[in-house]
């Protein structure tokens, strides 16, 4: 059952490299991406048409602190994921329970971005400020795929790993 350890450790890994990237490019290139933020929280690319436009937010501050928010959130994924896969690889090797109990952080990690992007893009920038009707600013199609990735790793993490007699603790 070694390799299916190793397995869940390296998903593991690779998520939180993901959202290493993702926070560190963030954080490196500001401008990009705060541009983003803008367009989604002033909504001045939905519909013409639609009654939603009251739930823009027009203060820079506010488009600052959103963002800041989402930098932060993304980079408490990668650490926490991180932290989960190096915990998971020291106790690949230790009993199913010492691994199962190995999981935490990267669980917790896991959740983290699974909010980040549901609720965070899919839920507030998608549905509260209409970011779906956006031609140019949707980044609902891309958070849905992180969120079934990341929920993908979730599950698959959680299934409770056997000794080597694939006795379950």
């Amino acid at each position: 059952m070694v390799i299916v350890r190793a397995s869940k450790t390296a998903m593991v890994a690779a998520i939180a490299l993901w959202a290493s990237l993702v926070a560190f490019g963030n954080i490196t290139d500001y401008g990009t991406n705060l541009a983003f933020v803008q367009h989604v929280l002033t909504m001045d690319t939905v519909f013409p048409d639609t009654t939603i436009r009251y739930r823009a937010v027009a203060s820079p501050a506010l488009h600052h602190a959103a963002y800041i928010l989402i930098i932060a959130a993304e980079s408490l994924t990668a650490i926490l994921c991180w932290i989960g896969a190096a915990r998971m690889l020291r106790g690949h090797r230790l009993s199913a329970a010492a691994f199962n109990g190995s999981k935490g952080y990267a669980v917790a990690g896991l959740t983290l971005g699974f909010l980040v992007w549901q609720v965070g893009f899919m839920a507030i920038g998608g549905e509260w400020f209409g970011m779906w009707m956006s031609q140019q600013w949707n980044g609902v199609p891309s958070a849905f795929r992180f969120v079934i990735t990341i929920v993908a790793v979730l599950i698959y993490l959680v299934l409770p790993d056997v000794d080597e007699r694939g006795r379950r603790p």
